[in-house]
């Protein structure tokens, strides 16, 4: 019989406590080394709180880790330093994102993201720039957007 648990921790800083702890404890495995595997998965997102998915077999008492990634919104602030976006995005700009973050995030996010090309994926992440107020390479993000669209980063999506 497998028991799925479906968490939410901070990056990097999984602990025997709540909610781990609560949640294993009955199933009677390992919780350190469960929390050293989501520990090693999780280190790339430090500061923010990831999707985590612990598949246990309750008869071996073996287990499996699986990662999701944050939403967009959250890894835009995280690269910004932002705290919050825009909440007056025509006018009020909550900061430049490169457009090499913008790949970054795309790659990060492509299981997630419906585009299938780096291209797509890419156009996908303009699209929260734009809605969170945030510009990429000191470009409104609609203009980037339809610069990725005529070919002008092709080199940089290879």
């Amino acid at each position: 019989m497998l028991d799925i648990i479906n968490l939410l921790v901070e990056g990097g800083e999984a602990s025997a406590g709540p909610p781990l702890g609560p949640a294993l404890g009955p199933i009677g495995i390992n919780i350190m080394e469960v929390v050293g595997v989501i520990n090693k998965k999780t280190e790339g997102y430090k500061g923010m709180k990831v999707p985590v998915k612990v598949i246990v077999d309750r008869s071996t008492k073996s287990f499996e880790v699986k990662i999701g990634t944050p939403p967009v919104s959250s890894l835009i602030k995280n690269e910004l330093g932002i705290e919050k976006g825009s909440s007056a995005t025509p006018t009020e700009k909550a900061g430049d994102l490169e457009f090499e973050k913008v790949i970054k995030i795309a790659k990060l996010k492509e299981d997630a993201l419906m585009g299938k090309t780096l291209k797509k994926k890419a156009k996908e992440i303009l699209g929260s720039c734009f809605s969170m107020g945030v510009t990429v390479d000191g470009k409104d993000a609609r203009d980037v957007e339809k610069e990725v669209e005529q070919g002008a980063y092709d080199k940089a999506l290879q």
